[in-house]
Order: C-alpha cells, then structure tokens, then sequence
C-alpha cells in the first residue's frame, strides 16, 4: 500500500508540521500471539484461537517471526520467534484451557521473548482481567511503561467478555504505542482481528516530521492523509525529547490506521552503571590500601619495635622502616592479607589445610586469592544474569567466596587420603630397614629416599626435625598434625609404648601395617556398599538449585514470586531450611565412621 505525500498532515496539539515520507531501513519483524489458556475460553474458544491463528499466519509477511506465549495458572514463551509457520501452528494447536488468567504475567514474558531490537508487535487475545494478581494498578503500570519504553504495539482481541475489570488493561496494552482494541464473539470475527494485525505488518512507512526547537514533553500527535486511495487518521499521545535515538528514528510504523511514530522517549534510568562504578570504586579502594601497606603496622610490631628502641636505642631501624617501598603491587597485596589474617579466626584453618595441600601459599596469598574469587564471581554474574543482575550478582559473590575453600579443602583432603593409603607400605619398608639392622632415623631415611609422595615429603620434613635435636617421635607426631593422620597416630603411640616397655619394634610395625590394611580394606568395602545413597543424596540436593537456575532462564516472571513477594520469600527461607537439614541428615546417613 503506496503513502501519498501530498495528502499528509500532521498535527502536534493543534498546530500543523511539516511531514514527509521516508523509506525505513530493512530491519527484523517480530511478533508475538499471546493467548489467554485460562478455563473461561473453553474448549470452543481454544478451537477459535487455531482457526485465527491459521489466518494470522498465512496473511503475516513471510520474514516476520512469530512466537507464541500462552497465560493461565502460570506465563512463558512457549514458542520464540521464529519463521516456522508449521511450528507456530502445532504449538497453538497444543493448548488446553484450564486454571486461572495471568493477563500480567503473560505480557511481560511476551515482552521479554521479544528481545530489545527490531519491529516487535504484540496480538494479545483474552476474555478476561487478571485473577492472580494482588495489585493489579501496579502491574498495569509497570507493563505498559516497558511496552512504551521498548516501541512494542499491542493488538488486543477481547474475545466474548464485556468485564469492566479487563478494560482499563487492554486498552492500556494498546494505548502504549498505538494499538487496537477488537471485540469478538465468534471464529469470523476473532480471524478479521487476527489479519487485520498481520496485514498492518505489511502496511508500513516512517513519517518524518519537522518541528520547532522547543517542542517537547508529553503532546498529542495526530497524522492524517491517504494510502492507497483510502483516506486514514493516526493519533496517539507521545513524548518528545531533543534528541531521538537514532533506532527509533528508523523504525517504520504502520500508516494505515493503526501505529504513529513516537519521535522520541524519554530516557530509562539504569543503575547498571552505579553497580559498575561502585565494583570499580571498591577495586581502587583495595589498591590504594594495599599502597598503604608498607605504613602500617600490627600491634605485634609495634611493641617489637618499643623493645628493640628500648634496648638497642632509637636508631635502630624497625621492621617497618626496612621494609621496601617500592615492592611491586603483588608483594603489597600479599603483606596487606598477612595483616588481615594475623587476627582472624580462620588463620590456622587456612594455614593447617595449605601445608597439608603442600601449596606454596602463604596467608596473604590466600587472602587475595579468597578476594579476588569474590569480587570476580559478583561481576560475572553481573554480566551474565542481565534478566536479575542483583540475584546473579549475589549468587555469583556467593559462589567465588565459597569455591576457594572448597577447592583447598579437597586438596588437602585428597593429600591427606593419599598420605593414609600408603602409610602401611611405609610401615612396612621401616620395619624391613630395622630387621635389617638399621635404626629408626636411617629407616626413616631410606622412606624419604624411596618412597611415594606425599609420604617421602613429610618423612623427609620429620627427618629434618631430629637432625636440629627433635625426638624421632615429636617429629613423627608433627607429620600426623599436618596432615590430620589417625594411623600416623597411632603407629607414633606405638613407638612410644615400645620405648617405655621394650620389645621388637620392628614386629611392632609391621603388626600395625597389617591392621592399618585391614582397616583400609574394611574402609573401601564400606564406601562400595553405601555408594548408592551417597549418589541419591547428591542428586537430591543438586535438584533444587537446578530447577531454581532452569526456571530462572526459562520462566523468570513466575520464579521471581519467591523473592518479590512476601509469602515467597518466606516459602524460599523455609525451602533452604529444610535442604540445610536434609543435607545434615543425608550426611549422617551415608557417613559410616571405620
């Protein structure tokens, strides 16, 4: 349908403008079908719905995307854009009617399905107001504001209902950006509605319209003239800004009676830079602390520096005046963790499990690493979860902060396992080395020489000990501290009662390797009959937080009821209880001490 330019005149609250035609650029055409599923429509209705449908699709421009979103008890994309007309339609022709109306909810997903670029449009068929909705004054507002905001029109069929409830929304749907409200009460005329919003998809230009300088702010903006021999009239009410964006100087409306450009939006608040300046502040902070480091002292220095002034005078140069101040920034941060950690609680934790690791990590290193993991998962999943940037965001700070001990836990753990398995082989290369004359600081020798790691390492650190005047078994007793051994134990507490009673301590050993297999066989036959739960126990906690992050990307307006309601987040608190518990009992369960 061909736009005569010479029949155009557009009207801005009364007063007349210039106006022209111009052929937009070629962009992306999508358009959503949201149907109303609740039990009102019925089967009759759902029959009328794939009759409609069928229309839309074959009068619809053939590059248009078409999805399908469908609301009852609950909303969501059951079909995203797409240029599989046989698709749509058996989708379509898959609905039940049942339940309630999430008219809201349904809309939102629409809004989301369709994406933030293009030429969206919705045709939104109902018979009813939302009857789920707890404020519905607020729902309305917030969807017709993204309506507005995003340039989405809103055909609306009110099919078979005259619920004054309904009206203030639909018409405020199609309000938004220029739609329509039909009314229908059988097949032909729900199909009319239908192909009267597909053929509008093919009926488009892009007015330009030129005004004065200071026009701007909330007008009335109507366009009249002919397009192919009919005459047509466009009004609709709009805001003007001094600056259009360009995308939306380009997007082609339709002409024929049903959308008139919005020249221009006003402009979304978005906190997304906040939280980003706020990281980067926080990054700078830690920097200009860490620069700091060198001038800052403990209380543990401090009064070894009054002793040292006290007794050497007061030129003597304290530990921190020697301390360079040109260390580069990753010595800085390292001694800005070593002062964080010198007090706190989890000191020893980290410091037990990184030497029973054999990490080459000092505290400070792990208090930037523990940092840094936070501060990276928080901004990756900023990034990532832009449909809830704050919920990912904490997830993300959540996740960062526990992996780092995680990760060390299993490695110690997975150390200490190692260093338990061949223990009684250890054992028993002791006790050959002491029936073949040697004593025990040469057996011990020839463990450090010969045998596997982690065992050659911690004989070898034992071994060490003795030669600065150590006792063989406070070394040994050291070694079991590191790595947290029972067996170590209790072989040291064997030696022990050898010296004090006397016997073969060779017989000793080798009697308490033979038990320490014994028990590591008992061990594994344990593990192999209780693998079974612990694999169900695994499956049913890991299923919760699955299906939280699945609904979250398929379903996010009806997952977030647990956190933006009051009974949801009092439902999650609860849920989170009972997992905690149930993660505790499950453990206690499978968990059979040997």
């Amino acid at each position: 349908m061909t736009v005569d330019p010479g029949s155009l005149v557009a009207t801005i609250d009364g007063v007349d403008y210039p106006i022209a035609v111009r052929q937009g650029r070629t962009q992306v055409r999508k358009a959503m079908l949201v149907i109303d599923t609740s039990g009102s429509m019925g089967r009759d209705g759902m029959q009328v719905v794939r009759a409609a449908t069928a229309a839309y699709l074959r009068t619809a421009p053939e590059d248009v995307l078409v999805g399908v979103v469908s609301f009852a008890n609950t909303a969501g994309v059951d079909l995203a854009p797409t240029t599989n007309r046989k698709k749509v339609q058996s989708v379509v022709n898959g609905l039940v009617s049942d339940g309630d109306t999430t008219l809201y909810a349904g809309m939102r997903s629409a809004v989301n399905g369709l994406g933030r670029s293009g030429d969206r449009s919705i045709v939104l068929l109902s018979d009813g107001a939302d009857t789920v909705s707890r404020n519905a004054t607020q729902d309305l507002t917030q969807v017709t504001s993204r309506l507005r905001s995003a340039g989405i029109r809103v055909d609306v069929v009110r099919f078979r209902s005259e619920d004054p409830d309904a009206t203030p929304a639909l018409q405020g749907f199609a309000r938004a950006n220029g739609g329509t409200v039909v009314s229908a009460d059988n097949t032909q005329e729900v199909t009319r509605a239908f192909e009267a919003s597909a053929k509008a998809l093919d009926t488009q230009a892009t007015f330009v319209i030129t005004g004065t300088a200071g026009l701007l702010g909330a007008k009335t903006l109507e366009v009249r003239g002919r397009a192919g021999g009919s005459a047509f009239t466009a009004s609709q009410e709009v805001t003007l800004t001094s600056a259009p964006p360009a995308d939306e100087a380009d997007t082609p409306p339709p002409a024929a009676g049903a959308v008139v450009p919005v020249p221009g939006t006003q402009p979304v608040t978005s906190w997304y830079p906040l939280l980003a300046a706020g990281l980067i502040a926080f990054g700078l902070f830690g920097l200009v602390g860490a620069s700091l480091v060198p001038s800052l002292q403990t209380a543990k220095e401090r009064r070894l520096d009054s002793i040292d002034q006290f007794v050497v005078g007061p030129n003597v140069i304290s530990r921190s005046e020697n301390k360079s101040h040109s260390a580069p920034l990753s010595e800085q941060l390292t001694a800005f963790g070593d002062r964080v950690m010198t007090e706190g609680r989890g000191r020893s934790w980290v410091i037990a499990n990184i030497e029973r690791a054999d990490l080459p990590l000092r505290a400070g290193d792990w208090f930037v690493l523990h940092a840094t993991s936070s501060i990276g998962g928080a901004a990756v999943g900023f990034v990532l979860g832009r449909a809830a940037p704050v919920v990912f965001a904490a997830l993300g700070f959540a996740l960062g902060a526990l992996l780092p001990p995680l990760v060390l836990r299993f490695l110690a753990q997975r150390r200490a396992v190692r260093f338990e398995r061949i223990l009684p082989d250890v054992l028993m290369l002791v006790a050959t080395s002491l029936k073949s004359g040697f004593g025990l600081p040469q057996s011990l020798d020839a463990v450090a020489r010969d045998a596997a790691e982690p065992a050659a390492k911690e004989f070898s650190r034992a071994l060490a000990e003795t030669r600065i005047g150590t006792d063989v078994a406070d070394a040994l007793e050291h070694a079991a501290n590191r790595m947290d051994s029972k067996a170590l134990r209790w072989t040291i507490m064997a030696i022990r009662i050898q010296r004090e009673v006397g016997g073969n301590l060779a017989e000793t050993l080798q009697t308490t390797a033979n038990t320490l297999r014994e028990r590591e066989s008992l061990f594994r036959q344990v593990r192999a009959l209780s693998a079974e739960g612990r694999l169900s126990a695994y499956i049913l906690i890991a299923l919760p937080i699955g299906m939280l992050l699945y609904m979250m990307a398929v379903n996010y307006d009806y997952i977030s009821l647990l956190w933006t309601t009051g009974l949801g987040i009092v439902m999650i608190v609860f849920g989170i209880i009972i997992l905690l518990v149930g993660i505790v009992w499950m453990r206690r369960v499978v968990k059979i001490e040997v």
